[in-house]
């Protein structure tokens, strides 16, 4: 790898926005879902109808908050840079193959995960004064404490200082990926946030100034993170001791000794005053701008973001170690058209409660990169379909995926098309709805897009479905979009099968119902009767039921 990729893979790591907001209050996962004005890879339509928070859920298995962020961040705006995912996949062999770095990396991760909150206290905390430091109270999202915030800051600085002197004791890796990371909590010593947060922090002039900025012989003051100051109390008691010492020395004769002792008693009570003020005074010329300035850091954000990176990896090692199937890091191509070919995939979110799911093979190339499944219902062909989607996203956060091998192509958008019953507001019953989201895929759709189009055109004549279908889909086809189609009209596959586009899958079934496996070929046969059957609604159900209803009357009336 030359210099100039180097960099270009360094930078491109970072992902925006960083999981250490900037404002007022810190990022949830909210931040990163998906939404109509604002997504990447996926919209929310798509999100929801892949089940991606239960994927989230079922592949989380971080340690730290700043890991759970992270990998959200992933799963919900994926990146649809190859090169990237290469570099994370390598981190992740290492981690695999290097049992030293492994080890090293799962105890420098739980040993930050008790005092990961410490750092969210000081930057987003409200102190709302008080000698006491109280446990945090949420109030309209904002956590509330008790005190100035010296407890926060000296935790909170000392867990960034903590993490950074123990990145220094992590092995050398030989993963680019991992390097990154490494050294970007390693140098963070060098910024001046990190001299900042380790401290003296002195006062010049409304600015704050590092050791190292302080001249040697300028008396500045110094911010001590504590409310007992040792020059304040010192003074105060000096005072004390001199009048007291006037009163019982100097002035014996005048039998006013007793003055002193007046005056202790009533200026004893006014410590504690004296303390609560220089409190507030530290708290708002201090605490708060020092906060302000370590959340606009851009040094520190990817300082956390590379504590939650690291906990990611080590997320995906759980994952594969939770699962008694074969998985695989599917290999990533950098093409100019999408590519998804798996062997034996299984479904992510059903293989813990279904032991004996049936694997399927994925191929989604040039060749067939517009693939249409037929066969009736409740035989797999949702499943299946979700199964695809969800493995491509997996794939590419850089997780590992349950198939025996795979190879794909980042998708730049990811698709997924479900019936919806319309909007009545919308003015155009369901059939103009589910064209109008048709159409939007459409639009905007590339050639490293990946469609999922559960049914077209529904609500609508036979004849009306096949034009529309058949143009739709061949505009998919010349956009060079991977894209599936899950449809009963056997009618339109045997028409654009006469053309030689594209490849065709059906579900399999046996005398006993469906196998789930995927077979080739276009299902012409309906299954509708025996699903009827199954349920009670067969026509023999039916004809039972008026039978019963009309003997019922007919007793009635006699």
């Amino acid at each position: 790898m030359n210099i100039s990729s180097q960099a270009i893979s360094e930078e491109s790591i970072w992902r925006h926005p960083f999981i250490l907001s900037s404002g007022d209050r810190p990022v949830s996962i909210d931040n990163f879902r998906p939404a109509e004005s604002d997504h990447t890879v996926l919209d929310p339509k798509t999100y929801e109808a892949i089940e991606a928070e239960k994927l989230f859920a079922t592949i989380n298995h971080t340690q730290t908050e700043a890991g759970r962020l992270c990998l959200y961040r992933s799963l919900a705006r994926p990146l649809p840079d190859a090169q990237v995912l290469q570099m994370k996949q390598d981190a992740l062999r290492e981690i695999e193959a290097n049992q030293n770095i492994c080890e090293a990396l799962e105890r420098y991760v739980e040993n930050g995960v008790k005092s990961e909150h410490e750092l969210k206290y000081l930057l987003y905390g409200e102190f709302v004064g008080g000698l006491t430091t109280d446990v945090p109270a949420e109030r309209s999202g904002r956590l509330e404490f008790g005190g100035f915030g010296y407890h926060q800051y000296r935790e909170g600085t000392q867990y960034v200082v903590d993490r950074v002197a123990a990145a220094k004791t992590l092995p050398q890796p030989d993963s680019r990926y991992l390097q990154i990371l490494f050294s970007t909590l390693q140098t963070f010593e060098q910024t001046y946030v990190y001299q900042l947060m380790k401290g003296p922090v002195y006062l010049a002039n409304d600015k704050f100034r590092t050791q190292q900025e302080k001249p040697r012989f300028l008396p500045l003051p110094r911010f001590r993170p504590t409310i007992f100051k040792w020059v304040p109390a010192v003074i105060f008691i000096a005072a004390i001791y001199a009048i007291m010492l006037f009163f019982e020395i100097l002035a014996p004769e005048l039998g006013a000794s007793y003055i002193g002792y007046g005056i202790l008693l009533l200026t004893v009570p006014a410590f504690p005053i004296v303390l609560l003020a220089m409190g507030a005074s530290d708290r708002d010329s201090v605490i708060y701008p020092l906060r302000r300035l370590y959340r606009q850091s851009e040094d520190l954000a990817r300082l956390y973001d590379a504590l939650g990176m690291l906990d990611e990896l080590l997320s995906f090692h759980r994952f594969r170690a939770s699962l008694q199937e074969p998985v695989t890091l599917p290999k990533v191509l950098d093409e100019p058209h999408h590519l998804l070919i798996v062997d034996n995939a299984k479904n992510p979110l059903l293989i813990h409660d279904h032991p004996d799911y049936v694997p399927n093979d994925i191929v989604l190339d040039t060749v067939g990169r517009l693939l249409i499944i037929t066969g009736p219902n409740s035989g797999g062909k949702t499943a299946y379909c979700k199964t695809i989607a969800q493995l491509q996203l997996l794939g590419q956060i850089g997780c590992y995926i349950p198939a025996t091998s795979a190879q794909l192509v980042p998708a730049e958008r990811i698709y997924y098309q479900v019936p919806d019953p319309g909007q009545l507001e919308a003015g155009m019953g369901r059939f103009g709805h589910e064209l109008k989201r048709t159409r939007e895929i459409f639009f905007n759709s590339t050639p490293r897009s990946l469609v999922v189009l559960d049914e077209l055109s529904e609500g609508t004549t036979f004849e009306e479905k096949m034009t529309l279908s058949e143009y739709i889909l061949k505009g998919f086809h010349q956009l060079g979009a991977s894209t599936i189609l899950v449809t009963h009209n056997h009618e339109l596959c045997e028409r654009l099968q006469g053309e030689g586009i594209g490849r065709y899958l059906q579900v399999e079934f046996v005398q006993e119902g469906p196998t789930h496996r995927m077979i080739d070929g276009i299902s012409r046969v309906s299954h509708a009767h025996r699903v009827a059957s199954e349920i009670g609604f067969s026509k023999a159900d039916v004809d039972k039921h008026i039978e019963q209803h009309l003997s019922g009357s007919s007793n009635k009336t006699s």
